[in-house]
């Protein structure tokens, strides 16, 4: 029996990418191999999974982990029948991590699955692939995370876009031209229709949020490789929601 450690399922807004203000249900798994400075999201692993008692109440109850396929589809199936669902979206931390697990509850359940991933672990996408309709894939710049990782992402894209893929850019003032470019060609290199969302970083702690300057700057250069370049916040920190 395949089980996982499961942060949280809940059903909410999506508030991030190109399905801004669809209705999704949220499975937050454990565990990220990356360690971004603007991250504000918990990843560690938990004793219970906060479960929203029913779609969208706020209410929760504290569910033992680890977690068995079973029970999560069993509680995905509970809040899909309360409210129109567009898709079950697997986010974390990072959930290709638990792609075994993604596979075995996506066949049981009949909404379109979206991947929210850091875009690294293209071996593990294409061991689930098939079960993938929404690809939400970021790109990690490496004054975030200390390395270079666009040769990772590059091979991440060529297995994704087969799928609903788009891609977000976390920007703030730090975040370097030349590594904004780098990162514009090679998605441009694959295909310039892959549409990608430039995401102002959100404060948190020491991490300021971006100048208008640099949100206005980063599309337009971003439009000179790309011909669907959008900026969109989190929405979902604006409205309060999870």
């Amino acid at each position: 029996m395949i089980e996982t450690n499961v942060i949280e399922i809940f059903s909410s807004i999506q508030g991030e990418g190109k399905y801004v203000g669809y209705r999704q249900v949220f499975v937050r798994f454990s565990g990220c191999n990356l360690h971004c400075n603007y991250c504000d999201t918990k990843f560690r692993r938990q004793k219970y999974c906060n479960t929203e008692l029913s779609a969208g109440s706020g209410k929760f109850a504290k569910v033992n982990n680890p977690m068995s396929v079973d029970k999560v589809v069993n509680i995905i199936e509970m809040m899909t029948r309360e409210t129109p669902t567009h898709a079950i979206s697997f986010t974390g931390g990072e959930p290709l991590l638990q792609s075994k697990f993604i596979k075995s509850v996506a066949e049981r359940i009949d909404n379109k699955i979206a991947l929210e991933t850091n875009g690294i672990l293209f071996t593990e996408l294409e061991s689930i692939i098939d079960c993938i309709d929404i690809v939400s894939m970021d790109i990690k710049l490496p004054n975030v995370v200390g390395k270079d990782l666009f040769e990772h992402h590059r091979k991440f894209i060529e297995v994704a876009k087969s799928k609903d893929l788009y891609i977000k850019i976390v920007i703030s003032n730090d975040s370097p031209e030349e590594e904004l470019i780098s990162a514009f060609q090679m998605i441009s290199s694959i295909s310039n229709d892959i549409p990608l969302i430039l995401q102002p970083v959100t404060p948190i702690g020491s991490i300021k949020p971006a100048s208008s300057e640099k949100i206005l700057s980063s599309h337009t250069l971003a439009s000179k490789y790309l011909n669907d370049v959008r900026v969109i916040p989190q929405t979902h920190k604006m409205l309060n929601l999870l």
